[in-house]
């Protein structure tokens, strides 16, 4: 069900928004050579809990009933695209880590995430990571009231294809609200359905996530983590927003 939420509910959001922008900020100081995933984790989730809030992902059910999601983020590394579970495994120099934060405040939901690169990206990553953030921005541009869904996946797919990259199908963007996950989905590329018109209210979590390579993507023996067919970098990006008569509002931002 598609609900649109009060001015009272979207500053309800933003708080927990705020909190989230907060996790991803720390997690950037944090992230170094030699340092554990899960420390990162563990971090996150005290930042979290610290202000109030829950960890979106921690216990979300997933394909397997028996195994839900065991921490706080999600952390996928190099040809990781989404969902990476936190462990032991240590941050090297050279790679890519997507990083995908949410927390509930107050029964309402914040979803964000972000890509980085330890140390100096080459420019071929480089220009991956940037213009994945290019297409999020374009996708938040292009959700104005009276335009409809497929505006913001085509404004999410051109950027992609002025450069060549692979955009992820599997997983889209997505309403939030009282749930992390809620009608309308919002893929990054064009469907052929114009889908929902956009209306004050609405609030949507875009996110991009694009590749060097293929667009094919597969789930990994733990049930979580999603990884590119060709083995090609991935980065991922994701603001949730709130639609106003205005224009697209970001919720989680500091």
């Amino acid at each position: 069900m598609v609900t649109r939420k009060s001015r009272r509910e979207i500053e309800q959001m933003r708080r927990a928004g705020r909190l989230v922008a907060e996790v991803l900020a720390l997690v950037e100081s944090e992230l170094k050579p030699g340092v554990s995933t899960a420390h990162l984790d563990r971090v996150a989730e005290a930042h979290i809990r610290k202000g109030g809030g829950t960890p979106s992902f921690k216990g979300y059910p997933g394909i397997n009933p028996r195994r839900p999601f065991p921490a706080s983020l999600c952390i996928s590394i190099d040809d990781e695209i989404v969902n990476g579970i936190p462990g032991e495994r240590a941050i090297r120099e050279g790679q890519v880590i997507s990083v995908d934060a949410g927390a509930i405040v107050g029964g309402w939901h914040g979803d964000a995430a972000q890509t980085f690169f330890v140390g100096e990206p080459p420019p071929a990553v480089r220009d991956l990571i940037e213009t994945t953030r290019a297409a999020m921005m374009a996708g938040i541009a292009a959700a104005l009231p009276g335009n409809h869904i497929d505006d913001i996946s085509a404004a999410v797919e051109d950027v992609a294809k002025s450069r060549g990259y692979g955009v992820i199908r599997q997983f889209v963007g997505h309403g939030i609200g009282t749930q992390m996950h809620e009608e309308p989905q919002v893929p990054n590329y064009r469907t052929g359905r114009r889908g929902r018109k956009l209306e004050p209210g609405l609030c949507l979590a875009i996110e991009p996530m694009f590749t060097l390579g293929s667009y094919e993507a597969h789930v990994l023996d733990d049930d979580w983590t999603v990884a590119t067919v060709d083995g090609s970098l991935a980065a991922h990006f994701e603001h949730s927003i709130a639609l106003t008569d205005n224009g697209p509002e970001i919720l989680t931002t500091v």
